[in-house]
C-alpha cells in the first residue's frame, strides 16, 4: 500500500468538512474521488498534502505516519500536490516555472535534460519558453502544472480538478497524459468534478457525500452502477 488514510476528519477553523474518511492508493494506481459539490473532496486532498492538518485521523505513506508533515517534507518523500486553479506562477516565464520545479527534483538529471523531457512530452510549451505563463491558454497552463510530474518524478500525485474550465478536447488530452504517466509508474489520487471522465480512467474510486465515505469500488463498476449514474452522473 502506497497511501493509507484512516479516519480523516478535517476542516477550516470551527467548520468540520470531512468526517472519518478512509481511503487508500496502491502503487501504480489511479484512484479518483467523486461526489457532489461541497462533499469535501478538495479538503481531503489538502489534508493529505499537508496544507491543512487533520483534526483526527492518520495519513500513512509507504507505512510511515506523515500526518503532521508539511508539504515540503512530504514532497521529499515523493508526494506532490497540484491544486486546482492557481497551480503555476503566472508572472514568470514558462522556463522559469520549470526551473522552479526542478529545484524540488528527486533525481540526478541536470536542469536542461529535465526541461527537454518536458518539451518532448508537451511540445507546445517548448514553443512558448520565454512567454509569461499568464499568456498561456487554460489547457496549456494545466500542461505546465502537469510538467511538475516529469520534473520532480514523484511516487504519488494529488491532483485537484484537472479538467476544470477546459474544452473537451483538452480534457481528453489531460486524462490521456495522466494514464500515460501512470503507466510509467506514477500513482494518482485525483479529485474530479467530471465524474464520468474521472471514473473512466480510474482503477478504483471513492464517492464522498456530506464529507463522508458513501461508496467505493472499481472505476468501471461505479461508472456503470445505475445508482451512481442517477445520483452523480446526471442520468
Amino acid at each position: 500500500m502506497l497511501l493509507e488514510v484512516k479516519g480523516l476528519t478535517a476542516g477550516y477553523g470551527p467548520a468540520v468538512i470531512v468526517h472519518d474518511v478512509d481511503l487508500c492508493v496502491s502503487s501504480r494506481e489511479i484512484v479518483c474521488i467523486v461526489g457532489p459539490n461541497g462533499a469535501g473532496k478538495s479538503t481531503v486532498l489538502r489534508a493529505i498534502a499537508g496544507q491543512i492538518f487533520p483534526i483526527r485521523g492518520s495519513v500513512f505513506f509507504e507505512g510511515v505516519n506523515v500526518t503532521q508533515m508539511d508539504p515540503g517534507a512530504k514532497g521529499k518523500k515523493g508526494i506532490i500536490f497540484i491544486p486546482q486553479g492557481e497551480n503555476i506562477f503566472p508572472n514568470l516565464s514558462v522556463r522559469e516555472n520549470l526551473e522552479l520545479g526542478a529545484m524540488l527534483t528527486r533525481h540526478g538529471r541536470d536542469l536542461q535534460e529535465t526541461i527537454d523531457l518536458v518539451f518532448d512530452r508537451f511540445p507546445v510549451l517548448g514553443k512558448k519558453l520565454a512567454r509569461p505563463a499568464r499568456e498561456l491558454s487554460g489547457g496549456e497552463r494545466q500542461l505546465l502544472a502537469l510538467s511538475r510530474i516529469i520534473i520532480v518524478d514523484p511516487k504519488l500525485v494529488l491532483l485537484d480538478e484537472p479538467s476544470l474550465g477546459l474544452a473537451p478536447s483538452m480534457v481528453d488530452l489531460i486524462f490521456k497524459e495522466i494514464v500515460s504517466m501512470n503507466k510509467d509508474g506514477v500513482s494518482f489520487l485525483v479529485v474530479e468534478q467530471n465524474a464520468r471522465k474521472g471514473l473512466s480512467v480510474s482503477h478504483r474510486a471513492y464517492v464522498l457525500e456530506l464529507g463522508r465515505n458513501r461508496l467505493s469500488g472499481q472505476g468501471q463498476e461505479l461508472l456503470n452502477d445505475p445508482e451512481i449514474v442517477r445520483l452523480y452522473l446526471g442520468g
